[in-house]
């Protein structure tokens, strides 16, 4: 698609935490999107990280990097001559951010600010994917919605991170007129998502024969969105949206957790009740709603996949037919929950 007068039209893009789960299907939605562009994909992979999120991808759309983005001498490498950087790159799972959260904030506040200094030397455009999680949570009977003027309230480790870097960016532009923007996001779900998290969890849960388990009183809710609808909107951001600004990004998917949870199940030939309660997290947030309002007047995006159910059926069915590539990770991840009572 050609870009209209005033759209950035790049044609290099970095794209950190490239083999993470929105990374890699954002790398491939590029690819199949937008042909004139080239990505290459910086990831240090960690345990989040997988080379076979990558399959597919013409060797002549796509370079590799192996490396951390607190690397500065390594990102004085591989940046100079791109257009673009968009930095997906995060330590991103709550409970481990409890767990341990120093490599939370290593790579999550020490690894973007290493990529904005990188990006100020080179003058390279900035996009910074982050969570609806800084905004902290809502009440579930509050008929309100996170906006781009909530005051950020995070609850955890990991959103504390997130909302410092996203602190970090805003600065940047500021003091030193980097081109960047910000885009907050829902929950997405779909394929090549790791085990850890909640849908793949259950999912691969029933296929391996082990009950499902939900925290506390399963009624958390939170506000799904499918990747790919995600990954259009990071692009039109990207190429439309006014620098300094942040776009929220989001589907009016609001689901609870045990609602999710029971349609898994009789979607994939369960009982609805067939799971087993276990000890809420610590400082579990009820309620993630986002308002997208803004990005849609500003930039005209829409959700494609409002189907949650059909969503949901197929990304069931792509676990089913990809056991090989969760196959192993499922065994580490659940030893170590088991580890942690969970």
């Amino acid at each position: 698609m050609a870009a209209q007068q005033g759209e950035f039209a790049p044609t290099s893009i970095i794209v950190t935490g490239g083999a993470g789960f929105i990374g890699s299907n954002f790398v491939h939605w590029v690819v199949e999107n937008q042909p004139g562009v080239h990505v290459t994909v910086l990831d240090a992979l960690t345990y989040a990280g997988n080379m076979a999120n990558l399959d597919g991808i013409p060797a002549d759309r796509m370079t590799f990097v192996h490396g951390d983005i607190c690397d500065a001498e390594l990102l004085d490498r591989v940046v100079p001559g791109h257009d673009a950087i968009i930095h997906f790159a995060a330590e991103s799972h709550n409970d481990n951010s409890i767990a341990d959260p120093a490599p939370f904030v290593r790579t999550n506040v020490e690894g973007t600010f290493q990529l904005l200094e990188a990006c100020r030397r080179y003058d390279v455009r900035f996009h910074h994917i982050s969570t609806d999680e800084v905004y902290g949570d809502l009440a579930l009977d509050d008929p309100a919605r996170f906006t781009e003027s909530t005051p950020y309230h995070p609850s955890s480790p990991y959103s504390s991170t997130k909302a410092s870097s996203d602190m970090l960016v805003r600065a940047w532009v500021r003091t030193y007129g980097l081109r960047a923007t910000i885009s907050n996001c829902s929950n997405n779900y779909g394929p090549r998502q790791h085990v850890e998290k909640f849908i793949p969890r259950q999912i691969t849960n029933i296929l391996c024969g082990i009950r499902p388990k939900l925290y506390g009183d399963g009624r958390n809710v939170r506000d799904w969105i499918h990747t790919e609808d995600h990954s259009r909107a990071v692009w039109d951001i990207l190429t439309r949206g006014r620098i300094g600004e942040t776009y929220l990004i989001g589907a009016y998917g609001e689901r609870s957790n045990i609602d999710v949870l029971r349609a898994i199940l009789q979607r994939m030939g369960k009982d609805p009740d067939d799971f087993d309660w276990v000890r809420d997290r610590p400082g579990h947030d009820r309620r993630y709603a986002i308002d997208p309002s803004k990005l849609m007047r500003e930039l005209g995006w829409r959700p494609v996949h409002t189907d949650f159910s059909e969503g949901l059926d197929a990304t069931i069915a792509w676990y089913r037919d990809n056991e090989g590539w969760w196959r192993g990770a499922k065994r580490a991840t659940e030893e170590r929950y088991a580890r942690q009572g969970q």
